[in-house]
């Protein structure tokens, strides 16, 4: 039988955070910022879409840079990448969508393909799609591609469900929120952990856009018109104080280990 690469074999400690509460409410609040903060460099600050796009792509280079560099789960440096990722995703839809005129039901097939396809070769390479041994930088590899595409595939998803099906900013919230929930249940009466928490991080992506959407569109266009400035600034403080706080705690943590 063939044995895969654990982080004792590779000298690597797992490259992802442990999923709890304080997890998903950085994810989620990393997706609505990646919404906002792109809408805000793009629009309202004047950068446009080819401005934005090149200089977040050249941050998330080298956030990913440091991130694949590390031996060990980093809170800054992995958060620091999932909110660029968040944003670069976000770029990637509203280029093809209002840059190239791309359908968001075209976009949004095409980037589920995209992702199936990653999860295929990636169980198919490693025979898990689990996060839990992200132990060398081929299986790292396959997961900040997966990231990135969920990023993308959710921003097409939650416009297509706002704008083209109809349903607004606050029924996307509502719907894909009642996604994460059932998907929630399901995991609690038994189903695949893996499964389950891949469905889950799909959908905190249309979720989190949604609600950005929702808190920065002005009230003629169905949101609340809170805007994209003092949005981002709000989700990106907590942001920084959760991230802020599980570094400071792992540094204590690190520091407290006897020496060998």
């Amino acid at each position: 039988m063939r044995t895969l690469p654990t982080t004792q074999d590779t000298g690597w400690l797992n490259k992802v955070p442990a999923v709890t509460l304080t997890f998903w409410i950085i994810k989620i609040m990393s997706t609505t910022v990646g919404e906002t903060g792109a809408d805000f460099l793009a629009f309202d600050a004047g950068w446009g879409l080819g401005a934005t796009t090149v200089f977040t792509v050249i941050l998330l280079a080298i956030a990913l840079f440091l991130q694949l560099r590390t031996r060990r789960y980093t809170p800054w440096i992995y958060w620091l990448s999932v909110v660029l990722v968040s944003v670069v995703g976000t770029q990637i839809t509203d280029l093809l969508t209002d840059g190239l005129g791309v359908s968001l039901y075209l976009s949004t097939s095409v980037f589920a393909v995209m992702l199936a396809a990653i999860f295929q070769a990636w169980h198919r390479t490693e025979h898990t799609l689990s996060i839990h041994d992200i132990a060398t930088r081929r299986r790292e590899s396959f997961y900040w591609a997966a990231i990135l595409c969920t990023f993308a595939l959710g921003t097409a998803a939650g416009d297509l469900a706002a704008e083209a099906l109809g349903l607004g900013f606050a029924g996307g919230a509502a719907v894909f929120g009642a996604l994460i929930a059932l998907t929630y249940g399901v995991w609690r009466l038994g189903g695949s952990a893996v499964s389950t928490f891949w469905i889950g991080y799909i959908l905190t992506r249309p979720f989190g856009a949604s609600l950005g959407d929702l808190l920065t569109q002005t009230r003629a266009d169905g949101g609340l018109g809170l805007g994209t400035l003092w949005t981002s600034s709000l989700f990106l403080s907590v942001i920084v104080l959760l991230v802020a706080t599980a570094q400071i705690g792992m540094n204590a943590s690190r520091r407290a280990q006897p020496l060998e």
